[in-house]
């Protein structure tokens, strides 16, 4: 959704990507721990959407789409994300997680029976999003075949248009807050790296961790999303590892002609203490941009004074 009038002096982003991640859905509307309901999450997440500034061209998520891989749960995962994707008119982007199993996730996703790894490409308009399945059936570390690399050097050997992204499950990097994690990273990663390194990948995205955290590798930035279900909690008590029903969030992608700029969205609501009605926009519209400077920026201007209370909302 392109806004009519700059604000600012970046104009709107080429392309808006939501990257959400590990809804670990379970069949039959069952609980993760008897306690939290990851549809729910997900439903959540979808609706905070439908609220943002832009309107997201594409969802990418970045695995452990089904807790145990129910058949039932992918079916479900379907009925819930690809209803709301196309009232956004966006894109589905599904990247397998450890969770995940190939032959589910390839069947109920894209109506193929397959066992090998769930490699694809995408096009958004231009924007090349790379799914990369670092799975390892029967494990939950991560790892990329040698076959894989070479398919992705292929794949990266030609430029898209406005560059590419690259999803997948394990992220590339440390993980100085959750030392469990260390165990069940992406092995090797050195040798992604030298695939990645020079190529048109403008930022990789990544799940895992339940919590959001941020990083380079070959010289990309890295930005892992945190969970729609249950979240790792980074500062425990006494706890080598805790998952608490709260702090979930999506995190927002948008594409510049020379950045990516990444946003964590959380997926509840908290009190509003203070806050602007959403007519004002508007309003500010039809200012110049000095006027608009004026009102907004000077620190004893009437809006500022809380003076301009009927005119421009409250703030």
């Amino acid at each position: 959704m392109a806004h009519p009038v700059q604000l600012g002096q970046h104009p709107d982003p080429t392309h808006t990507i939501a990257h959400l991640s590990d809804p670990h859905l379970l069949a039959d509307g069952a609980r993760q721990y008897g306690v939290v309901d990851p549809e729910a999450g997900l439903r959540t997440a979808l609706d905070r959407l439908t609220r943002l500034p832009h309107t997201p061209d594409a969802l990418v998520f970045t695995g452990d789409l089904a807790d145990v891989a129910e058949p039932a749960a992918y079916v479900r995962l379907r009925e819930l994300v690809e209803p709301a994707a196309e009232a956004m008119g966006a894109q589905v982007v599904w990247v397998m997680g450890n969770h995940d199993d190939r032959s589910a996730y390839s069947r109920l996703l894209f109506d193929e029976e397959s066992d090998a790894p769930q490699d694809r490409t995408y096009d958004v308009s231009g924007l090349r999003v790379v799914a990369l399945d670092t799975s390892v059936p029967g494990y939950h570390h991560g790892e990329i075949s040698d076959d894989q690399l070479h398919w992705l050097a292929g794949v990266l050997a030609e430029p898209a248009p406005h560059g590419t992204l690259l999803a997948l499950h394990h992220p590339p990097i440390p993980v100085p807050m959750l030392r469990a994690a260390e165990i069940i990273e992406l092995a090797d990663q050195h040798r992604l790296a030298e695939v990645v390194a020079g190529t048109d990948v403008r930022s990789i995205l990544g799940g895992h961790f339940h919590f959001s955290t941020y990083s380079t590798f070959a010289g990309v930035p890295v930005s892992v999303a945190s969970a729609s279900c249950y979240t790792s909690d980074p500062a425990p008590l006494d706890r080598f590892v805790s998952g608490v029903d709260g702090h979930q969030a999506l995190t927002m992608v948008h594409v510049y002609g020379d950045r990516v700029v990444q946003t964590v969205v959380p997926l509840t609501d908290a009190p509003e203490v203070s806050g602007v009605q959403s007519t004002v926009t508007a309003q500010l519209e039809a200012l110049t941009g000095e006027e608009r400077r004026e009102l907004l920026s000077r620190k004893d201007s009437a809006f500022n004074r809380g003076e301009l209370a009927d005119e421009l909302g409250s703030w």
